[in-house]
């Protein structure tokens, strides 16, 4: 397969254009990338069940907590009355009968911890009939791998009603897995207890969980959605996501519900999943997400609701000429100054008393998450009227549409009807966000999918992934074949750089055992994480953006005939060409690549090369390398040889940087 490459310019390819989408599911921010160890710290856990249009919670503040020891006669109650805060109201009162009774927690499918690694523990508590010491462990079949004791008159920051907070640290002597982490008091008393919290010493920030962390800065992303997704809107307007709610000290912050706790809920199990306590402590908030896009070097991309529930799983909304929906907007208008105004604003003011003096730099900002128009849904107004009042305020952000679920139904093609009707007003809109989940077969025959296009209006591929299968629990699903079909995807995606300006894989991570969908980018559990094949398509892309696609003479719907799919780039500074090619046949295939004769000298190439040993193929937990890259180098002026089933990227040195 010959490969005509020109020196000749086609498209400018934004910086920063592949980046990363952050939605809760799976358990990807509470029990994931926030590393909080202990569930249901603040005792204020609902169990939520329901279908379409009738959701309901049920409070169970105990929930993942129990006597400890199970044979206890220790007295827990969920009480309320004189709480540490008000918008978590409710805490836990224990009745000790013996020395050394108190509370376990089960902490998801346990405590992991490293040997050698500190665990920093932090919790509130009031002494009703109490002066001796608490004691707090991790342990499994009666060993303890950690152990601490601190005071009950150490405590600091006595609250009016008498909560005094307590930090204390204590060090994992071995390894464990699955443990259980235990409070307890050294002798009988009465005490009171709220937020309890259990963090690895090694969480970036103090905040993120370092080996999840690290899988994301070595994608180098350019950007981050967040907070959703789904979650954005909620499965009731009371559900969603309330930014300013996670403005707050974290024990302040209200509990909420997740929306996915209820996901595939069915008559057949009684509209209960399997998830129903997957609950949101806000302790991932919007100071957090902001955090971490500067911590990856990424740019923030918050979405905003519109004053829809999710439109899936709800038909309620808040009337556009309501002084709620005015709210909406209000938020909308408060989050551009709590980013990006000065400490003398008074949103720009609780970023500074929050630890970060200097704005975020907030840049882009999405209207609404799959948003589409019905007669009775009037999106299209409502994203006018977001339009006019931040470009009021802020007339340099770049605002992100909906064009909702999918690219296939009449929803898509009136949301491209609206954009371009004002595809002349300045400013309107920056990109219209469209969705795909689709079998890989898709992928393979729409690469050329935007090249017919209007470059008038741009396009934010902002949640796709190749299906092969789905469902709960499946790391199956991430086949080496869904990937490689991701890959040729985006060579059309690279190619059309001039109307595609960002994209994002969905979702990015899963905890095994907790999984509402698959496939998905990353998968961990509580001591460990790996990349499927998706995740080291997206690093590859990442890592090896030019700046400018260069012509091919257009050689590639013959080469797509023949399973071989591809772009070419120019890296202006260091003046590497980089090839990107998948070869989706199961057979090995030769690239010859024709250069420039201003090339003829450029001599070796570097490659990455994602292959595997077959379609099939996928990463686990017990067997993280089923396909993952591996580097060679090549003649750039030979014949490239493509294993089957293969991605490859290929630096060519040009000397002409």
């Amino acid at each position: 397969m010959k490969i005509k490459i020109q020196l000749k310019e086609k498209n400018r390819i934004q910086n920063g254009m592949i980046g990363l989408f952050f939605e809760d599911i799976n358990y990807a921010a509470d029990g994931g990338l926030y590393a909080e160890m202990l569930e249901n710290r603040s005792f204020e856990a609902v169990k939520a069940t329901g279908k379409a249009c009738d959701y309901q919670t049920e409070y169970d503040g105990g929930y993942a907590w129990s006597a400890y020891p199970a044979t206890a006669r220790a007295r827990l109650r969920c009480v309320t009355g004189s709480p540490l805060s008000e918008e978590n109201p409710h805490y836990m009162r224990l009745e000790t009968a013996q020395d050394g009774e108190g509370i376990a927690n089960k902490a998801y499918d346990g405590i992991y911890l490293k040997k050698g690694m500190d665990y920093r523990l932090t919790f509130w508590a009031r002494c009703v009939a109490f002066e001796a010491e608490f004691l707090f462990f991790v342990e499994k079949d009666g060993v303890r791998y950690a152990q601490g004791k601190i005071s009950a008159s150490a405590g600091q920051e006595e609250t009016y009603n008498h909560f005094r907070k307590y930090e204390a640290v204590m060090e994992a002597q071995e390894s464990v897995e699955r443990g259980t982490f235990a409070l307890c008091l050294s002798k009988s008393g009465i005490v009171e207890l709220d937020f309890v919290s259990l963090f690895p010493g090694d969480a970036v920030e103090g905040i993120f969980r370092r080996d999840l962390f690290h899988m994301l800065k070595e994608l180098r992303p350019g950007f981050l959605r967040f907070p959703g997704g789904c979650i954005v809107e909620g499965n009731t307007l009371a559900n969603r996501y309330r930014y300013k709610d996670s403005l707050k000290p974290v024990w302040a912050r209200k509990n909420n519900w997740n929306r996915w706790a209820v996901h595939e809920t069915k008559e057949e199990n009684g509209y209960e999943g399997d998830y129903s306590h997957y609950n949101q402590t806000l302790g991932l908030g919007y100071y957090e997400y902001f955090l971490l896009c500067e911590l990856l070097g990424a740019k923030p991309l918050p979405v905003l609701n519109v004053g829809f529930a999710c439109q899936y799983q709800s038909d309620e909304l808040v009337d556009r000429d309501s002084a709620a929906f005015r709210e909406f907007v209000q938020d909308g208008l408060d989050l551009i100054e709590f980013a990006n105004g000065g400490e003398d604003t008074p949103w720009g003011a609780v970023r500074a008393r929050m630890g970060h003096r200097e704005p975020f730099g907030l840049t882009m900002l999405g209207i609404g998450n799959e948003q589409w128009q019905t007669e009775k849904a009037d999106f299209f107004e409502r994203y006018e009227m977001f339009e006019k009042a931040i470009h009021e305020k802020a007339p340099d952000i770049r605002l992100i549409g909906s064009a909702g679920p999918d690219v296939t139904s009449e929803r898509y093609t009136k949301a491209w009807e609206f954009y371009h009707a004002h595809e002349n007003q300045k400013n309107f809109v920056y990109a219209v966000d469209e969705h795909y989940y689709v079998k890989p077969e898709w992928l393979y025959g729409h690469v050329d999918f935007y090249d017919g296009y209007s470059r008038k209006v741009k396009v934010f591929s902002g949640e796709y992934a190749a299906h092969p299968s789905n469902g709960f629990n499946n790391p199956k699903a991430n086949t080496l074949d869904g990937a490689l079909s991701e890959a040729a995807f985006l060579t059309g995606v690279e190619r059309n750089a001039d109307v595609v300006v960002l994209a994002s894989y969905a979702p990015l991570f899963a905890r095994l055992g907790y999984t509402q969908w698959s496939p998905d980018m990353i998968w961990f559990d509580g001591a460990s994480c790996y990349g499927s094949p998706s995740y080291y398509v997206q690093k590859m892309y990442a890592c090896n953006m030019g700046d400018a696609v260069l012509d091919t003479c257009g050689g590639e719907k013959e080469a797509a005939a023949q399973g071989i799919y591809y772009s070419v780039s120019l890296a202006e500074e260091s003046g590497d060409v980089i090839v990107k090619a998948v070869n989706s046949e199961e057979r090995e295939q030769t690239l010859n690549l024709e250069l420039p004769k201003e090339w003829k000298n450029c001599g070796k190439a570097q490659a990455v090369i994602l292959t595997g040993a077959g379609r099939d193929v996928y990463n686990c937990m017990e067997e993280p390398d089923g396909a993952v890259p591996y580097e060679r180098e090549y003649d750039a002026l030979e014949g490239i040889a493509m294993p089957p089933l293969s991605f490859m990227v290929l630096r060519i040195k040009t000397g002409k940087g």
